[in-house]
């Protein structure tokens, strides 16, 4: 993602020779990249204690643990109840 985005203001760079216009679209382009394409994953160092980036965040407390089982119970129960026939084909492929 990087070098397309170096690519992209190098490019605006050459053109901007006939345009001075593509050099501002160039630092603005570089300037959102710093700020949210790169800064976004620099900011998190991958010794991080924690989660992995992606995956969902770990809850800080037993309740909120609880909290995210009752709701997925509370889910799967309404799933079984209005795909019953699914549920129980997915149950005997197991």
């Amino acid at each position: 993602m990087g070098t397309v985005v170096l690519t992209g203001a190098v490019v605006l760079v050459v053109l901007g020779f006939g345009h001075p216009l593509y050099w501002l679209v160039a630092v603005a382009v570089l300037f959102l990249y710093v700020r949210y394409g790169l800064g976004a994953s620099a900011s998190t160092p991958s010794s991080a204690p924690g989660p992995a980036p992606g995956s969902a965040a770990a809850p800080t407390s037993y309740k909120a643990y609880r909290e995210r089982r009752d709701l997925q119970a509370k889910w799967e129960r309404r799933y079984r109840r209005e795909r019953p026939l699914r549920h129980r084909r997915d149950e005997s492929g197991k």
